[in-house]
């Protein structure tokens, strides 16, 4: 009977467990390849990734992409999986940002149509803001609600609120 060596007994991962990982990476590479440009320069990629994400738009094939597809994961492993990650999330943290200030704009842009005390509350928080434009569009974005009509003032108004509040 064969006695086991130390080193025999640390356990690999099973095939099943580095394909599952596979599949991971590959899916982490579509989604870099499936950013814009301006978006995928933010992430450390090394150039033989930077060229496989290049040839992947010049595929046209199924089945090409799909063996494209395996090559990426394998290129994948090589990266640096941490730093493309925390791109990722700050991303994420940066869109979140960007709804809860959106979010902001169009309660205060409710709150101006609705009640005549916010318009006093707003100009007190910014007091530089041009009373006569701001109190022009809200009598304005309140006509155009009453009368059932588009709400081209109430877009004017929240593009003020935005230049304001420099969102």
């Amino acid at each position: 009977m064969r006695k086991e060596r130390p080193e025999e007994l640390v356990e690999r991962p099973s095939k099943s467990q580095l394909k599952r990982e596979m599949i991971e990476l590959q899916a982490l590479g579509k989604k870099i390849i499936d950013l814009p440009e301006g978006q995928r320069a933010k992430f450390p990629l090394s150039d033989d990734m930077l060229a496989a994400i290049e040839e992947t738009h010049r595929i046209r094939s199924h089945e090409g992409l799909r063996r494209h597809m395996h090559y990426v994961g394998k290129l994948m492993r090589k990266e640096d999986l941490d730093a493309v990650r925390a791109v990722f999330e700050a991303m994420e943290q940066q869109n979140v940002r960007r709804d809860a200030s959106f979010q902001r704009l169009e309660r205060w842009r409710d709150r101006l149509l609705d009640d005549d005390e916010a318009f006093v509350i707003f100009v007190e928080d910014y007091p530089h803001v041009d009373r006569q434009a701001l109190r022009q569009l809200i009598r304005n974005a309140r006509a155009e609600r009453d009368a059932g009509k588009q709400p081209n003032s109430a877009k004017k108004l929240f593009k003020l609120l935005r230049a304001e509040l420099d969102l």
